[in-house]
């Protein structure tokens, strides 16, 4: 359950950045969860094959740790865009 709720809270925290970024929130938001779910997987199952099926919490932190790494990563990729910038200076004399 704190899962989702972290899951929630970071993906409205993308939305805001996409659109800082003039991207569309709800692509990125898609992403978000789509990569937590997708590293969330692969740590669950590097984890089996590190740590066996005999410690169950460690395994679950570990998934949710290579999770946090999915969000971070596209947290990333986000922030190397340019961010759109809408000075007002320019619009001098334009209607």
């Amino acid at each position: 359950m704190i899962e989702l709720i972290l899951l929630f809270l970071l993906t409205r925290s993308i939305g805001k950045l996409a659109e800082r970024k003039g991207e569309h929130p709800g692509k990125w938001k898609i992403l978000t969860v789509l990569s937590w779910i997708a590293f969330e997987i692969f740590g669950l199952m590097l984890g089996l094959s590190l740590l066996g099926n005999k410690n169950l919490v460690g395994l679950m932190l570990f998934g949710l740790f290579c999770a946090f790494g999915g969000y971070l990563l596209i947290r990333f990729i986000l922030e190397k865009k340019t961010d759109v910038i809408n000075d007002d200076i320019d619009n001098i004399g334009s209607y």
